[in-house]
């Protein structure tokens, strides 16, 4: 069960890591030290699958990396090639057989895939695989895309995976182990990042540059929407198989889960949350003592906020990171004493101050009226809350697990019905144009669905959200 805290935030993606280096030692350990950098990504599982000597071996277990690897572990995971996956499930049940890498026989051999989004028109593809006799074993969208690549392994790998890629539609950023080579994919539109580094003669694919740090590798370029990278003995070929779909990368990379050090798109994910709170504070000033921020992912956004408007920036709240992913609400007492042990106030820096409390977001409300109350019971004398991206209206179909419309609080109410519910003495939201600019890149190159219904493509009608369900 989720903590309380993370009930009232857009849950993460998935997270993939690639890593070609034949005759390199170590590589099943820089798979997992990348993936404890994309860790934020997705805490239900983790794995990696390695290729050696034309034999590939993978393991997989549900929990955070560190959980779930150790030496031993990874010392019997010897590598030429390797992917490494992490996740937070959005299609299929939270269980270890859909835990990725994907690792599938065919006629040809074996496939490894890892894959980070979403699919749309996966239920539609699955039930014609399975009327032409395709056998599946799990309820995950990205074993249709293996059976996809398996059935036209006949056209030649490359081949293969081109016309795979071209059937499906929806988010998609994808590394693959397949017939001695590395291959990543990126979706027409863009929607999920992916990036290419090079390391010691071999080559790192990643979906945020955080990783390829980590284990060292030096920064070459992202993945172009629509491209297919191919790594082998030969380098890297790059094959553009959509060059027609609008770019429409996802809004909250910027807003709530890239890591603040990664670099997505050519924008540093940092400095764009904190010229978001730079134009959230000349959108919405308000008269104030202090500028805190719910941490960790409001700070940048709450120190660009305290620079442009002048009022000081301080430390209102501290974030225990040692609490763990889960903990259980059996009733409201415990929820209230579950923001409680995620947060602390600090009683003598805010008592008696007027506060602007700087959020990335704010889905159903629930914690943001927790914090308000818990800020006013140590002495705030006012508590205004500045939201620095706009309100969630609509759910998302690529790979973040939004909750159904009448859950989105600001779906379902006005402004001042939302100030009121949580108890703000004001309440304000950063524009759509506001992000559009702190992000720096055109409108027309993101996807703004979640705030205002404008999809790069056709989506399943709601209610349905997650269509592979069938939910």
């Amino acid at each position: 069960m989720d903590s309380i805290f993370t009930m009232d935030k857009l849950k993460e993606e998935c997270g993939v890591i690639g890593i070609y280096a034949p005759g390199q030692e170590n590589i099943s350990q820089m798979l997992c030290f990348g993936l404890i950098a994309l860790q934020h990504r997705g805490q239900e599982s983790a794995g990696i699958a390695v290729l050696k000597d034309r034999k590939m071996q993978y393991y997989k277990e549900m929990g955070l990396v560190q959980e779930v690897f150790n030496s031993e572990i990874l010392d019997r995971l010897p590598a030429d090639i390797g992917v490494g996956h992490v996740r937070y499930s959005t299609t299929g049940e939270s269980y270890v057989s859909n835990a990725q890498p994907l690792v599938v026989r065919y006629k040809g051999g074996s496939i490894a895939l890892a894959h980070n989004g979403n699919l749309v028109n996966a239920s539609v593809i699955r039930d014609r695989l399975e009327d032409e006799g395709s056998i599946f074993q799990t309820s995950i969208d990205s074993e249709v895309i293996a059976n996809l690549i398996a059935k036209n392994y006949h056209l030649g790998m490359k081949e293969a995976i081109i016309e795979s890629v071209k059937e499906i539609r929806g988010s998609f950023a994808m590394v693959i182990i397949i017939d001695n080579m590395l291959i990543g994919v990126r979706d027409p539109h863009g929607l999920r990042p992916l990036s290419l580094a090079k390391l010691n003669g071999g080559y790192v694919l990643a979906s945020e540059t955080c990783a390829h740090d980590v284990v060292g590798a030096e920064f070459i370029r992202d993945i172009e929407p629509g491209e297919i990278v191919v790594i082998d003995d030969n380098g890297i070929e790059s094959i553009q198989y959509d060059n027609i779909a609008r770019k429409a990368l996802c809004c909250f990379e910027y807003v709530y889960f890239a890591r603040p050090d990664s670099i997505i798109d050519g924008v540093n994910v940092y400095m764009s949350r904190k010229e978001a709170g730079r134009i959230l504070a000349r959108e919405n000033p308000v008269e104030a003592d202090m500028v805190i921020a719910v941490p960790d992912s409001g700070i940048a956004a709450a120190i660009g906020y305290a620079e442009e408007s002048g009022i000081p920036y301080d430390t209102g709240l501290i974030k225990n990171k040692y609490m763990g992913r889960t903990f259980i609400q059996p009733d409201q007492k415990s929820r209230e004493l579950a923001v409680r042990l995620k947060l602390n106030v600090m009683r003598d820096n805010i008592e008696g101050k007027r506060l602007i409390l700087i959020d990335d977001s704010i889905v159903r409300g629930t914690t943001s009226r927790r914090i308000v109350n818990m800020l006013k019971e140590a002495g705030a004398k006012e508590v205004h809350i500045r939201v620095s991206s706009p309100p969630v209206k609509h759910s998302c179909y690529f790979g973040i697990d939004t909750p159904s419309r009448k859950q989105l609080v600001g779906a379902t109410h006005t402004l001042e019905q939302i100030r009121d519910m949580i108890g703000a003495d004001s309440l304000a939201y950063l524009t759509v144009d506001g992000l559009v600019k702190s992000i720096g890149m055109a409108k027309s190159e993101l996807c703004t669905a979640c705030f205002n219904g404008d999809y790069p493509m056709a989506v399943p009608q709601e209610g349905n959200k997650y269509i592979f369900e069938k939910c």
